[in-house]
């Protein structure tokens, strides 16, 4: 029988970020260089494929340091970053550890540390519980960060005029709903800073955009990413937004539902920053087991971001 023909149009850039890259580094070259097990404090980035292999690789994957019943061996914090408290913990406890936070997410730590040093109010746009809006609010005391999701979440504060303002944002938010948030903020409170430079960082923004450059020809489109990926979610509403009719999120081939991809002559396809390439090629393999697939890469633009691994991580071991 006859397979029917489909169109793959490959977004690019697409996949790891040099964020996450420097993380699965991080956990890869500790384990090396210190053997197994090592401990690593919540998965070192959202998808499933990564964290298991890690931890066939000797990765053990906990949520509190209390959880490690070796304190001499090394323990990672994930891409995401974490409250100070953390660290300050893991130093009490003697406990080596080694900071896998991407320095994008540092930046604003940095930020906002440098905002409530000089007295202002520190307004954060991202969503509540996510890993790196728990970091960053816990660089610093209690209520001196507020956090906004919505226009309407800014409609309902009350600061004084008097009271020196700064916001800063999640780094992997949609960048036209964070642009009406800010807009918002600034027609609002006319004197609050801005980021020194955008926070939203440069792979989600340039994953949104390729999707964005696509999604009016595809007839569906499907993201692959982790169900708790900030980044890989955005991308599916970015999708639905720029007028693909069908968009979904799945982590890997053995998630694609055939009947969904009925009728489809133009199948879009990326992957969040924390999804590795070999997904996207498992996903494509797949698809041609069904159909006679053309696949056309649309890129917009070549990324060299290239974050180094902690000094500790290249000196040769003892």
């Amino acid at each position: 029988m006859t397979r029917p023909s489909l169109t793959v149009l490959l977004a690019a850039p697409r996949g790891f970020c040099a964020g996450v890259d420097r993380a699965i580094q991080i956990v890869e070259k500790t384990l090396e260089k210190y053997g197994a097990p090592v401990y690593v404090r919540h998965e070192i980035v959202h998808n499933k494929f990564v964290v298991e292999n890690l931890r066939a690789k000797g990765a053990v994957f906990i949520e509190e340091l209390d959880e490690i019943p070796d304190a001499t061996r090394p323990v990672i914090f994930s891409a995401h970053g974490v409250p100070k408290k953390i660290p300050a913990d893991a130093a009490s406890r003697n406990m080596f550890y080694i900071d896998a936070t991407c320095p994008l997410v540092s930046k604003v730590h940095k930020e906002a540390e440098r905002h409530f040093a000089q007295g202002r109010q520190i307004i954060l746009i991202g969503h509540a519980g996510h890993p790196e809006v728990v970091g960053t609010m816990g660089q610093l005391p209690e209520g001196a960060v507020i956090l906004v999701e919505t226009t309407e979440d800014v409609a309902r504060l009350e600061i004084s005029d008097a009271q020196p303002l700064a916001y800063c944002t999640q780094t992997t938010l949609s960048v036209d709903d964070t642009a009406k948030v800010v807009q918002a903020l600034t027609l609002k409170f006319p004197h609050i800073l801005p980021p020194h430079k955008e926070d939203i960082c440069y792979a989600t923004t340039n994953r949104q955009a390729a999707v964005k450059e696509i999604a009016a020809r595809c007839d569906a489109m499907m993201v692959i990413g982790a169900p708790n990926s900030s980044n890989s979610n955005r991308l599916v509403e970015v999708g639905l937004v720029y007028g693909c009719q069908k968009a979904t999120l799945i982590q890997r081939a053995s998630d694609i539902d055939w009947a969904w991809l009925a009728g489809v002559n133009i199948l879009g396809l990326t992957a969040g920053a924390s999804a590795p390439e070999t997904l996207v090629e498992e996903v494509i393999s797949a698809i041609r087991q069904n159909y006679d697939v053309c696949v056309e890469e649309v890129s917009i633009t070549q990324e060299n971001v290239v974050f180094n691994v902690p000094r500790i991580l290249r000196e040769e071991a003892a």
